[in-house]
């Protein structure tokens, strides 16, 4: 049981996507300028995070190796799809919101690293909680951040006004979201720092999950690179 809950807590504490590993930020910095645009892209994220997992978990025997970048691509891209089309029925102002974000998951950089780095090492069950735990440590960071800059930057929050009268407009213009995501880094590394967490030099490495007899503070993939 510890084992599968440290598997889902890794993708929202030490392993965060966002605020430790900073991979995924384009649409992180691109759709945060409200809480409800942050809260879209990170379940329709986390939708395709979770069945590409799944799938390339349950396929892993029989995707060859050679070729499996291509296929994980592949894959992504159908539920990228599905996702879009279901969007665009369903959530039409949502979709126009986030315009060419939603298709663009298909390169998301969080998505295909899990599929290579977890989902085809790993069972389905535990490809399953990676999934659910990297998807909502990214959808806890991006919205987040909305919820920051839509309140400081226009008085309001999942678009209900809270009684602000001066917003600072430029905290919804895309300077802002570096501003945001900036503070929102340095206080999550300072809490960390505060609790004495010490992570060891391999902790944010996105080969990590390939090493599995490393001495402490060497790191096995970069010496095979070497």
């Amino acid at each position: 049981m510890q084992k599968w809950r440290d598997i889902f807590l890794n993708g929202i504490v030490k392993e965060n996507p966002i605020l430790i590993l900073m991979i995924g930020l384009c649409p992180v910095l691109a759709c945060s300028s409200t809480a409800t645009d942050a809260f879209g892209m990170g379940v329709a994220a986390t939708f395709v995070l979770l069945c590409s997992n799944i799938l390339v978990s349950l396929l892993r025997k029989l995707i060859p190796t050679e070729i499996r970048i291509p296929i994980f691509i592949v894959i992504i891209a159908t539920f990228v799809t599905i996702t879009d089309y279901t969007m665009q029925a369903y959530f039409p102002q949502l979709s126009e919101n986030l315009g060419v974000f939603v298709p663009l998951i298909v390169v998301n950089c969080v998505i295909l690293g899990r599929a290579e780095a977890f989902a085809y090492r790993n069972t389905l069950l535990a490809s399953i909680l990676d999934g659910l735990g990297m998807g909502v440590g990214f959808t806890l960071a991006i919205v987040l951040l909305g919820i920051i800059r839509e309140i400081l930057g226009a008085g309001t929050v999942f678009n209900v006004k809270i009684g602000i009268s001066n917003p600072a407009t430029l905290l919804i213009l895309p300077p802002g979201a570096f501003i945001g995501i900036g503070v929102l880094i340095a206080v999550w590394n300072a809490l960390r720092k505060s609790k004495g967490s010490v992570s060891s030099p391999c902790a944010s490495c996105g080969l990590r999950q390939m090493c599995h007899s490393s001495k402490e503070g060497e790191c096995e993939a970069l010496g095979q690179i070497k």
